[in-house]
């Protein structure tokens, strides 16, 4: 459609200052296709341009007083803050994403720059490790630090385009890496925000770039020797794609899941199932079901089975969906019409396979109705792989073991959610559930910024988090002084 005469165009930051390239794209909204900025694209000589400016400072940014880099983390969280609503509904806008939940994106963003802050002032203090347990090491001392391996390349998302570039650029800069980010070329407004906020900082030139490359043009950044380092968020091909095509380099992956939430037979009141039906809903729902730990898979104890299925139906019903710039929408589209179309064939081919339709199932463009699904097949896609859609599958087991089992029985391996009362089940769940982390009491779709995040399997390797992210970043230097009275 024309372009609007209100939408903005974005320049995008090379080597910390503004710049535009010759070429330029429409950014859409997924919800009515209003255009929502146009964004500059760099030249390969921008690029060029920016890389080499990254690599030239990353010794003397490694070298930069701690204080420097807290101050600047501490400015951008303060500025999301003031200007919260703005980014929000930009990030709606983009992404189709519906306001309550951009802003909530927006106030996990300002945490994370804030815990980057923290871990700036901490990190790296050095551990002295004394050596003369062994008669050959008297006299000597063992101390460690950790150094950045050198340039981040950090590639974004489009289902949470600020927080998870806010992910890949604040560990980088509290750990003192510069980086070069490309967010997700559906939704690079966001990103391109932190840049105005990074460019009100001293932060030297250099330490950071945002660049909306295009997807055909990235194989030549993620092969460049001079970024050692890639943090990629995305699909499991393409993850692994990059990695094989790099095995020397550092790869940190987070990529899908089909996350599991678990009813067990202790979750039995009413006003237990309740809560696990409203916490399923939701988060089956919650990103338009576009997040890598939104719930997909609904393992319920056959003793409570029964109660709680037509719950978790009446619960999913209850989303509000239409406008993202409601107040009162739960559930906006999906990011384009050809991720709803997927997302409509998989359910489809599910149905044709035996699986009973209990409600949904209907595309509207690119929006997609919340649904539920029972009587699965095992072998359907909807099954084995990530549907990143608005749909939850539900299955009924017997006892404990059968339904951690079910966890298991799939490549992936992120998150899941154990609905239990009963810490000793919780503490089997933790053994036994083959994935990167557990909920107890909850859904799997729980992430706190600040701690360990990734999967197991093939969810991904490597652990986001800010300070687990700095230690992806970093490695450990060992300096022995000899001659000491000890």
């Amino acid at each position: 459609m024309p372009k609007e005469e209100s939408a903005a165009t974005h320049a995008f930051w090379l080597a910390g200052r503004q710049a535009t390239g010759e070429a330029a794209f429409d950014v859409t909204s997924p919800w009515d296709g209003r255009v929502v900025g146009t964004v500059s694209v760099p030249s390969d000589a921008q690029v060029e341009e920016a890389v080499a400016a990254a690599y030239a400072i990353r010794d003397e940014f490694a070298a930069t007083p701690a204080h420097v880099r807290a101050a600047a983390l501490d400015h951008v969280s303060r500025r999301l803050v003031e200007r919260t609503e703005e980014i929000a509904r930009l990030i709606s806008a983009e992404n189709g994403k519906p306001i309550k939940w951009a802003r909530g994106e927006v106030g996990r963003a300002v945490s994370v720059f804030r815990f980057a802050a923290e871990e700036a002032r901490r990190f790296n203090g050095g551990e002295a490790q004394r050596l003369d347990t062994d008669a050959g090491g008297q006299g000597r001392l063992a101390f460690t630090r950790r150094f950045p391996k050198g340039v981040v390349l950090g590639i974004a998302p489009f289902n949470f385009p600020l927080n998870l570039c806010a992910h890949k650029i604040a560990p980088a800069i509290a750990a003192g890496a510069p980086i070069v980010l490309k967010p997700a070329p559906a939704t690079p407004l966001s990103g391109l925000i932190l840049g105005e906020l990074l460019a009100e900082t001293e932060l030297p030139a250099g330490s950071w770039s945002i660049l909306p490359v295009p997807n055909d043009r990235m194989p030549a950044l993620v092969q460049d020797e001079r970024l050692p380092v890639i943090s990629f968020t995305g699909s499991e091909q393409v993850g692994y794609a990059i990695m094989d095509s790099v095995p020397r380099k550092h790869c940190t992956l987070e990529l899908g899941g089909n996350g599991a939430a678990v009813v067990l037979a202790d979750w039995v009141s009413d006003e237990d199932l309740d809560r696990a039906a409203s916490r399923i809903a939701t988060f089956s729902n919650y990103q338009g079901g576009q997040s890598c730990i939104s719930v997909q898979r609904v393992i319920v104890d056959a003793s409570v089975h029964d109660r709680l299925l037509p719950r978790i139906v009446a619960a999913v019903e209850a989303q509000v969906t239409g406008d993202p710039a409601d107040d009162a929408t739960d559930v906006g589209p999906l990011v384009s019409q050809a991720a709803a179309e997927r997302v409509e064939a998989w359910v489809q081919e599910a149905v044709d396979a035996g699986a009973t339709l209990l409600t949904g199932g209907k595309r509207d463009g690119a929006s997609y109705a919340p649904t539920v699904l029972t009587d699965v097949p095992a072998d359907v896609t909807i099954s084995c792989e990530e549907v990143f859609g608005p749909v939850l599958t539900v299955q009924k087991v017997d006892g404990e073991a059968a339904a951690f089992a079910a966890v298991n029985d799939s490549r992936y391996g992120l998150q899941a959610g154990v609905f239990t009362h009963d810490l000793q089940t919780a503490f089997r769940a933790h053994r036994a559930l083959e994935v990167g982390g557990v909920v107890v009491g909850d859904v799997p779709s729980y992430r706190a910024d600040q701690m360990p995040y990734g999967g197991a399997k093939q969810s991904g390797v490597g652990r986001e988090g800010v300070r687990f992210a700095m230690d992806d970043y970093t490695y450990e230097r060992v300096m022995v002084l000899t001659g000491l009275a000890l």
